[in-house]
């Protein structure tokens, strides 16, 4: 399995469709973003989408980006749209991913990183704590984590 950039892929094509058939509200919106150029206008000029993949398998994938669904804030970056397919779940391969965040927050010179999600008890396996909640873009409360690197 690896971990790549979609951006840097070559085959846009194949990993859009790919994200097009998550089952998940949020993966919708992000195949919206990527398929109307409109990603950087939403999270941030260089932010990423990053794509766990077995072979042409799309495992996982998640954004690291400059902004997420909390907004306004000062709060960056963040690690958004994380999702596993289902036959994929209940092996940690969203550890990868994180192993990836992690490596892109220290060539920023960034320390920590921070997640927003409705979930309770998933993100704690990886490291990270609950840091508050604040209200989406939408309006709707959602905890806000922050995974800290050494």
């Amino acid at each position: 399995m690896n971990v790549i950039n979609y951006f840097d892929s070559g085959r846009q094509g194949h990993w859009l469709e790919a994200i097009g058939k998550s089952d998940w509200g949020a993966g919708a919106l992000l195949h919206e973003l990527l398929s109307k150029g409109t990603f950087f206008d939403a999270v941030g000029e260089g932010s990423k989408v990053l794509l766990l993949t077995d072979g042409d398998e799309l495992v996982s994938y998640c954004t690291y980006a400059r902004k997420d669904d909390i907004q306004p804030t000062d709060l960056t970056p963040w690690m958004g749209f994380v999702y596993t397919f289902p036959q994929y779940r209940g092996h940690r391969y969203m550890g990868r991913l994180f192993g990836e965040v992690e490596r892109l927050a220290k060539e920023e010179r960034v320390a920590e990183v921070y997640i927003s999600t409705g979930h309770v008890g998933l993100y704690e396996k990886y490291g990270c704590e609950y840091m508050t909640q604040m209200n989406d873009m939408g309006g709707e409360p959602s905890r806000v984590y922050v995974k800290r690197f050494k």
